[in-house]
C-alpha cells in the first residue's frame, strides 16, 4: 500500500532562487546596427526555415525596448537574482580594436541600474553563443586563437564598465553548444563536420576563460568589489546501462569529450590525461602550447555555474564503425533508451530529478567541493495556452512539480554539504531557443505572441514567489506500508 503524505523542507536563508536568460533570446534587434550580427543572427538570417514558425532574434521579446517592465515583473516575483548576457556583437563597433557602442553600452548601463534600484543582482554573462558574426566569418570563430585575443579586449571593456556595480561574472554559457551543433553532429548552419575543428573551439574556449580570470585577477574586481568570475557548463550526467565494463567505459569516454572537457579545466586547470591519449589515438588533438597549459593551470575559476535539465544514458557500441567517415566520440558508445523513464513529451527529454543529487556529490568529491549553482533548470511546454482558467492564468502544475522536485533532491545534496549556493530556473520570461523559436514555453511569465508579446504571470511565477517569500518547500512523499 502507498501512503502520500506532505513534506516541507527549509531553504536556506543564503540559498538563492532566481531565473535566468540571455540577450539573444529576449533583447531583440532594436538599435543593432547592420554589422552587428552575432552568431545566432547569422543562422537566423541564412537557415530561418528551421526555426519554429519564423520565429527568431530578430524581435525576440523586445526586452531592449521593455526591460524596466520585465524588472517591475521580476521585483514582483522577488527574485534577488537575475542572469543574462551581454551580446558581445551589439557591444562592440570595432572587434579588432574593442571600440564600444555607446549607443548599446548605455542601454545596459540602464539594465544593471534598474536591476540594482529593484533588490535585483545581475549575474552576467560575456558570451551566450553571441560571438560576433563577422568573427565567424572572418577567422572560423572560436577555432582562431585570435579571436580569443579579441574576447580578452571585449572583457576588459566590459569590466571596465561594470566592474564595480555587477559581483557575479561568467565567461561562457554553454561553451561546447555551439560547435557541438556545427562541427561535430553538423546539425546546424553551417553543417561542416570536422571534429578535430570541434576540439580546437573546446580548447580555445578554455583559454579565453583563463585569459579573462587572469585579466580579472589582474583589475583587482575581486578585491576592490567582492566580485567573482566562473563559467557556466552544461554537464550530462551520464549513466551507464550496465555495471558491466564495456557499459561503464562507454559512460566514462562520454564523460570526457562531453563534460570533463570543460568542468577540469576549469576548476582543475588540466585537461584529462585520458582526453590527450583519445585525441592523439583518432589524431583529433588541439593546437596547444605549454605556455598555454600553464595559463590555463594558474587560471581557474572562482565557481561554476551548472546547466542541467536532463539524465544522459549510454552503453558500449555494438555495430561496426563506418572507418570511412570522421572520429566521433560515438566511436565508443550508442545512447541507451531506459525502459519506463518519465518523460517531457515535448521536449523528448527525460526527466529524472536525482541528477541534481548525483552531480552535486560529484563536485563535492571530484571536484574540492568548489563552490558552485544551478544556472539552468527548466521544463519546456508546447502549446501552454490549452491551459489557462477563467482568469486567462497559465494553470503549469506540471512545472511546478518538475521544479519541486528537482529542488528536493538539490536540497538534499546541499545538507549533506555539497557547496551549491543557488538555484535559477530556466527561465524568467518564455524566450527564442534555437530553432524551437517560442515552441516549447519554458517561463514564470508567459509572453503573448498575439497581443503584442504582453506579459502575465503563470501559475509557476505565483508559486515561486512564495517559495522565495517563505523559504519553505513542500514536496509529497511515498510512503510504502
Amino acid at each position: 500500500m502507498i501512503k502520500l503524505s506532505n513534506k516541507v523542507i527549509k531553504v536556506p536563508d543564503n540559498f538563492i532562487i532566481g531565473a535566468a536568460s540571455s540577450a539573444w533570446q529576449t533583447e531583440g534587434w532594436s538599435g543593432k546596427k547592420d554589422f552587428q550580427d552575432s552568431y545566432l543572427d547569422l543562422w537566423y538570417k541564412n537557415n530561418k526555415n528551421v526555426w519554429h514558425n519564423g520565429y527568431g532574434p530578430a524581435v525576440a521579446t523586445d526586452f531592449y525596448n521593455r526591460y524596466k517592465e520585465d524588472i517591475q515583473m521580476m521585483k514582483q516575483i522577488g527574485l534577488t537574482h537575475y542572469r543574462t548576457s551581454i551580446n558581445w556583437a551589439r557591444f562592440l563597433v570595432d572587434y579588432e580594436n574593442a571600440v564600444v557602442d555607446e549607443e548599446y553600452a548605455a542601454y545596459y548601463e540602464n539594465v544593471i541600474d534598474e536591476l540594482l534600484n529593484n533588490g535585483i543582482e545581475p549575474m552576467i554573462c560575456l558570451e551566450h553563443y553571441e560571438l560576433p558574426a563577422v568573427l565567424f566569418e572572418k577567422y572560423g570563430g572560436w577555432g582562431s586563437k585570435h579571436v580569443v585575443e579579441l574576447f580578452e579586449k571585449y572583457a576588459e571593456k566590459v569590466f571596465n564598465r561594470y566592474g564595480s556595480r555587477v559581483k557575479h561574472w561568467f565567461t561562457f554559457n554553454e561553451p561546447i553548444v555551439v560547435q557541438t551543433r556545427v562541427h561535430l553532429d553538423a546539425i546546424r548552419w553551417p553543417f561542416e563536420q570536422n571534429t578535430k575543428k570541434w576540439m580546437q573551439w573546446n580548447y580555445n574556449k578554455s583559454l579565453a576563460t583563463a585569459k579573462v580570470v587572469k585579466l580579472f585577477k589582474q583589475m583587482q574586481l575581486k578585491e576592490k568589489f567582492g566580485a567573482k568570475i566562473g563559467n557556466i557548463i552544461n554537464p550530462e550526467v551520464t549513466y551507464a546501462r550496465s555495471s558491466a565494463e564495456h557499459d561503464q567505459k562507454a559512460a566514462r569516454i562520454y564523460d570526457l569529450f562531453f563534460n570533463r572537457v570543460f568542468l577540469d579545466p576549469s576548476i582543475k586547470g588540466e585537461f584529462p590525461p585520458e582526453l590527450f591519449e583519445l585525441m592523439e589515438k583518432h589524431d583529433i588533438t588541439f593546437d596547444y602550447t605549454e605556455d598555454e597549459l600553464r595559463l590555463i593551470k594558474e587560471n581557474t575559476v572562482d565557481y561554476v555555474g551548472l546547466n542541467l535539465y536532463f539524465p544522459h544514458r549510454v552503453k558500449a557500441r555494438t555495430a561496426a564503425w563506418n572507418e570511412d567517415t570522421p572520429f566521433h566520440p560515438e566511436y565508443y558508445y550508442d545512447k541507451h533508451e531506459l525502459t519506463g523513464k518519465k518523460m517531457n513529451p515535448y521536449r523528448g527529454w527525460e526527466i529524472y530529478p536525482q541528477i541534481m543529487y548525483d552531480i552535486a556529490l560529484r563536485m563535492k568529491e571530484e571536484y574540492g567541493n568548489i563552490e558552485w549553482f544551478i544556472a539552468e533548470n527548466g521544463m519546456g511546454v508546447e502549446n501552454e495556452h490549452r491551459f489557462k482558467n477563467e482568469d486567462n492564468i497559465i494553470q503549469d502544475d506540471y512545472r511546478i512539480e518538475f521544479i519541486s522536485e528537482h529542488l528536493q533532491w538539490l536540497l538534499k545534496a546541499v545538507d549533506e554539504g555539497s557547496n551549491c549556493t543557488g538555484y535559477m530556473l530556466w527561465a524568467f520570461t518564455d524566450n527564442v531557443s534555437p530553432m524551437n523559436a517560442f515552441k516549447n514555453r519554458y517561463g514564470l511569465v508567459e509572453i503573448n505572441l498575439n497581443e503584442n508579446r504582453n506579459r502575465s504571470l503563470k501559475k509557476s511565477g505565483y508559486w515561486y514567489k512564495e517559495l522565495i517569500k517563505s523559504r519553505q518547500l513542500e514536496v509529497i512523499e511515498e510512503e510504502y506500508k
